[in-house]
């Protein structure tokens, strides 16, 4: 806006200035040569009228003086046809004939045809010229047909210093324009941008989760209506991000208790399943299959209501890191072994590779990992791990078709199935949430790609584990 101001103000001083300059130069440049040229006529008209016809070169001289000193403080040089080298001057000194430019000379001496618009054959000239550094005005005439020729030589030295004296205060005054201009746009800056940061500064408080950010909304402008919209706006979202976190606390204590309801009947279903399925083998051929459907269906909701449990402590914040210093190829092959997956699992784990982790979260992720890669994508699967620096790296790879695409942004979102028309799975769509999680309470996390042979899944974790992260439901993910 400085800029701005600073740039229109010089633009319109300078052109105000220059009109003026230059008008006033014209006005007076024209006035006083004007004046001079009146006056030499006047007085070489009134003394020319005693020079004798042939006049020898001291009564040229006689002339000259005369006039010159008769009117205006000027000088006059007059020369005569027939008289030789005749040439008087006021001031023989420094003003000669050399002086009068040459065009002037030239229509001094041109006759112009005598005819009704045009009652005389020569007539007054003049012209502006500098002299040695000092402006002049020059004038010239022929007296008459035989007379002598007359030049005028008046100084215009005056006339500079007043012009100069107007352009000094001229630009004085552009000066004081300018500063003005910008002391203005100073102050509208002041006024104008100072309330826009504040908003703007507002806006960012707002955008890092301080709802009772408001402004001062005072006066009846614009941007006093602005910050009434906007104290308005954060009231509004402050009302709706309490609602929100109200109804997502409810449901997070709803999960919990609904999960914690669950496993007291839960636990007796899962007593009496284990007691079915012993006994399967005696049950009537037409009764098993319903048995174990049942037993089958009893084991997936039992692992289910964990899995809820365990996401409702990862919302809540109430997820503890129970740390230890391990090896991390230990803690991989036996979770393979306790599974029985050694003869479908090709890991590359050197020994010696030690890490302050939690060894049951961390078996979580590992069981998750190559459970879903045997699952989903085929054996053999490949489990590489290697220590980078102060960070513990960890890719499984399957032999599978990989992950489509459009899937592998969502593979962490919770209860997210790629096929969308199935409608029942064997998991539960929470197993890779809970890694992520649990990969996260260590300070790491989990990648999904695809591979040259199928999808690779990478754990990175710290050697040492920094403070737990707060880990909200916003960020759950999902297994496929």
């Amino acid at each position: 806006m400085i800029a701005v101001f600073a740039a229109v103000a010089l633009a319109t001083a300078v052109s105000a200035s220059g009109i003026a300059y230059w008008l006033n130069r014209d006005a007076v440049l024209r006035r006083a040569q004007n004046t001079a040229l009146n006056d030499f006529r006047v007085s070489l008209t009134r003394s020319v009228s005693d020079l004798p016809l042939n006049a020898t070169c001291p009564q040229l001289a006689t002339l000259a003086g005369v006039v010159a000193t008769s009117g205006l403080n000027y000088q006059v040089v007059v020369t005569a046809e027939g008289q030789g080298e005749c040439l008087a001057s006021s001031d023989p000194d420094h003003f000669t004939l050399a002086q009068v430019p040459q065009a002037l000379r030239s229509a001094v001496d041109r006759p112009r045809e005598v005819d009704s618009h045009n009652p005389f054959a020569y007539h007054l000239y003049w012209q502006r010229v500098n002299l040695d550094g000092h402006p002049y005005v020059v004038g010239g005439t022929k007296v008459v047909p035989s007379g002598p020729t007359a030049y005028m030589f008046k100084s215009l030295d005056t006339e500079r210093a007043d012009l100069n004296t107007l352009g000094w205060s001229l630009a004085i005054a552009t000066l004081l324009a300018l500063i003005g201009s910008a002391l203005l746009a100073q102050a509208a800056s002041a006024t104008v941008l100072r309330p826009v940061r504040k908003l703007g500064e507002a806006a960012a408080k707002l955008g890092k989760g301080q709802l009772d950010t408001r402004l001062e909304a005072e006066g009846a402008d614009e941007l006093a209506d602005l910050a009434r919209t906007f104290n308005q706006a954060a009231e509004s979202l402050g009302a709706q991000v309490q609602e929100l976190s109200a109804r997502e606390a409810q449901s997070r204590r709803f999960v919990a208790d609904m999960s914690h309801e669950l496993r007291t009947p839960l636990t007796a279903m899962t007593a009496v399943t284990d007691i079915l399925e012993d006994e399967a083998e005696s049950l009537d051929p037409m009764i098993a299959p319903a048995v174990l459907l049942v037993v089958s269906e009893t084991r997936r909701l039992s692992d289910l209501v964990e899995n809820l449990m365990e996401v409702t402590r990862f919302d809540a914040g109430t997820a503890k890191l129970v740390a230890d210093e391990v090896d991390i190829a230990d803690l991989i092959m036996s979770c393979i072994d306790g599974r029985a997956w050694y003869d479908a699992v090709e890991l590359d784990a050197p020994r010696g590779i030690l890490a302050v982790v939690d060894p049951r979260r961390l078996d979580v992720v590992f069981a998750n990992l190559i459970g879903n890669a045997l699952k989903h994508g085929g054996s053999p699967v490949r489990v590489k791990v290697r220590h980078d620096g102060e960070t513990v790296v960890v890719e499984v790879s399957d032999s599978g078709p990989g992950i489509p695409e459009d899937v592998l942004p969502h593979v962490f979102d919770r209860f997210y199935k790629a096929d969308k028309g199935r409608a029942r799975s064997e998991g539960s769509g929470l197993g890779l949430s809970i890694a992520m999680a649990n990969a996260q309470i260590h300070g790491g996390t989990i990648t999904a790609a695809n591979g040259e042979t199928g999808a690779v899944f990478t754990l990175t974790f710290p050697v040492t584990p920094a403070a737990p992260p707060q880990t909200d439901g916003s960020t759950g993910q999902e297994s496929t």
